[in-house]
């Protein structure tokens, strides 16, 4: 994408020339008839980025940007363990009340296997996510 456009920047030099020639009474309707020009120029440019990357994942390969062996996103790589550590205060709170601090302990110890084997990428939530198919845990399935 380029950082400028000449067909913008051609309007927006007659627009300020408009201006000039018909005074500050007009200046409100030239800048909405340049902003109309510049949000369809903008729709453009993220239609055709848009219609790109749906080409791109329909043709089976990775969205540009997308790195190999890590989630696409911030949410991906970091959500689950943030929210884990969210839901660890309440249960923290719950298995220290009822069995004191062996309970702690063992919700402490939930809380880490299930970290551990999301971020082993073992975990059959994360492959439905990635459309992966699940592993199949007998002959019989």
């Amino acid at each position: 994408m380029e950082a400028r456009d000449p067909e913008l920047k051609k309007d927006l030099n007659a627009t300020l020339h408009a201006r000039g020639e018909l005074g500050p009474e007009y200046e409100s309707e030239l800048v909405d008839s340049f902003l109309e020009k510049l949000d369809g120029a903008v729709d453009r440019r993220v239609r055709r980025q848009l219609a790109e990357s749906q080409m791109v994942v329909a043709r089976g390969s990775r969205p540009p940007g997308a790195r190999e062996g890590c989630g696409d996103s911030f949410g991906d790589r970091y959500g689950f363990g943030i929210i884990s550590l969210v839901l660890a205060v309440p249960l923290s709170a719950i298995g220290a009340g009822v069995a004191g601090l062996p309970g702690l302990i063992v919700s402490w110890i939930g809380i880490v296997g299930v970290n551990a084997v999301h971020g082993s990428g073992r975990a059959p939530w994360s492959r439905s996510q990635r459309g992966e198919k699940p592993r199949q845990t007998s002959e019989w399935d």
